[in-house]
């Protein structure tokens, strides 16, 4: 009479066995796959940063370098208003003639205009003809610049190795044969700080306030900035801060002013920095959590005759929003 219940007892009890066992075991599965992914990160970033510091070594290196000094952005040109003409006779119509777009003008480099690579550059090159810039922020970040495509360096180091911190690079669409009005440099936002990790630091205010100036290097001309915006803005039309990125790279003037203006708006700290359409600008872009939102942190050149301590005191005027 007992064996039944008994035998039932005995396979429930091996089926709550088995059950166990078997979420210990996806357990230690997962919890390897977790160690082996960390293990996997860690060294990437020691490899980044390796790469990174075997770049500074190339870009250091070099003690009779000379910058290309730094001169005012080209003066803004405006095309007048066309006169009226008067009618041949009262009874004919013409159209009126569209206003031309105001546009700003192309240019070569100031004190460049052969596009002569810097003695710093021609040495990184030789790592990786892909190099075409530095970006510097003080306690933050001293990394080359990359261009080739917005793909690539999203996972692949400076040098070309996988690693899942990417590089810093360049937007493919800027052409450095003349002179960019806007230079758009992408990074990930790696939680370990890597890359444009930091950048968030910038929406503290006292952060802000403390380290306002960046500097940015190209193969041809050297560079520093002041930054005017920090925030979060959207990439699609319909969000919440949109930001035409595409305008920023535009020489149209109107275009320019619209997307500078976003920019302020976006800020999360108000601006006491003067933007111009004709001044040149760098936008550092980075992920947030939302796929069509980014983190950006924009600067312009500083332009000729301005003083850094003078401008870092009107930066000590911006008040968080």
């Amino acid at each position: 009479m007992d064996r039944q219940p008994r035998r039932r007892r005995r396979s429930r009890h091996r089926r709550i066995y088995w059950s166990r066992l078997l979420v210990v075991l996806l357990g230690l599965i997962v919890a390897v796959f977790g160690l082996v992914k960390l293990i996997s990160y860690g060294v990437d970033l020691l490899s980044s940063r390796h790469t990174a510091e075997e770049l500074r070594e190339v870009y250091y290196a070099d003690p009779t370098f000379e910058p290309i000094p730094v001169t005012e952005a080209p003066t803004l040109i405006t095309t007048p208003t066309p006169k009226e003409t008067p009618l041949v006779t009262p009874s004919v119509t013409t159209a009126p003639t569209p206003s031309p777009i105001p546009r700003l003008p192309s240019v070569s480099y100031p004190n460049n205009p052969k596009l002569t690579v810097s003695s710093r550059f021609k040495a990184l090159r030789k790592e990786s003809k892909y190099i075409v810039g530095w970006l510097s922020i003080h306690r933050m970040l001293d990394e080359a610049v990359m261009q080739r495509d917005n793909v690539y360096y999203m996972d692949h180091d400076a040098l070309g190795n996988p690693n899942v911190n990417g590089a810093l690079f360049l937007d493919s669409g800027i052409s450095l044969k003349e002179r960019p009005y806007t230079y758009i440099i992408y990074g990930h936002n790696m939680k370990s700080g890597a890359m444009f990790g930091s950048l968030r630091n910038y929406e503290n205010s006292t952060f802000y306030h403390n380290d306002p100036f960046i500097t940015y290097d190209t193969m041809y001309e050297t560079g520093r900035y002041v930054i005017f915006a920090v925030g979060s803005v959207s990439t699609e039309e319909w969000g919440r801060n949109y930001v035409d990125f595409y305008a920023l790279r535009s020489t149209n003037i109107q275009d320019r002013q619209a997307s500078i203006d976003a920019l302020i708006s976006a800020s999360v700290h108000t601006c006491t920095v003067d933007v111009q359409p004709e001044d040149q600008l760098l936008v550092l872009v980075t992920c947030v959590e939302k796929d069509e939102d980014r983190r950006v942190v924009v600067a312009r050149r500083i332009r000729d005759g301005e003083d850094e301590t003078e401008l870092k005191k009107l930066v000590h005027k911006s008040r968080k929003r």
